[in-house]
């Protein structure tokens, strides 16, 4: 089972940019594909992003498309999520975990908090 730990959220404001990243333990990482999900305060969790075990497709929920960029090493058993023109509605704890498309598809991690302010 692949153990997920996602860092790199911090506060920054409106127009700033983040680099989260996912650490991955496990040898059966690049099999698998890879996905980015998001939860607001008092939201459902959400999807956000998704790669390819290859890193050869990617998806994108349509409120991050073009601002947002997810890709993968998987030498390094990691995964990124490159976040640019942030806005205060990108503000939730970030989590990353396998997935099937755009499911969930395995144990959460303990999730990193984004917090844009306007």
């Amino acid at each position: 089972q692949v153990q997920l730990v996602e860092s790199g959220g911090g506060l920054v404001q409106a127009g700033g940019s983040l680099r989260l990243s996912c650490a991955a333990s496990g040898r059966t990482f690049s099999s698998y594909s890879m996905g980015w999900f998001r939860q607001a305060p008092g939201k459902e969790r959400e999807f956000v992003a998704a790669i390819s075990w290859s890193g050869g497709s990617t998806y994108y929920v349509d409120s991050v498309k073009g601002r947002f960029t997810i890709s993968r090493d998987n030498a390094k058993n990691t995964v990124y999520l490159q976040m640019n023109s942030l806005k205060p509605e990108d503000t939730a704890v970030y989590y990353c975990n396998v997935v099937i498309g755009d499911k969930p598809f395995g144990s959460w991690g303990q999730g990193t908090q984004v917090t844009v302010s306007s």
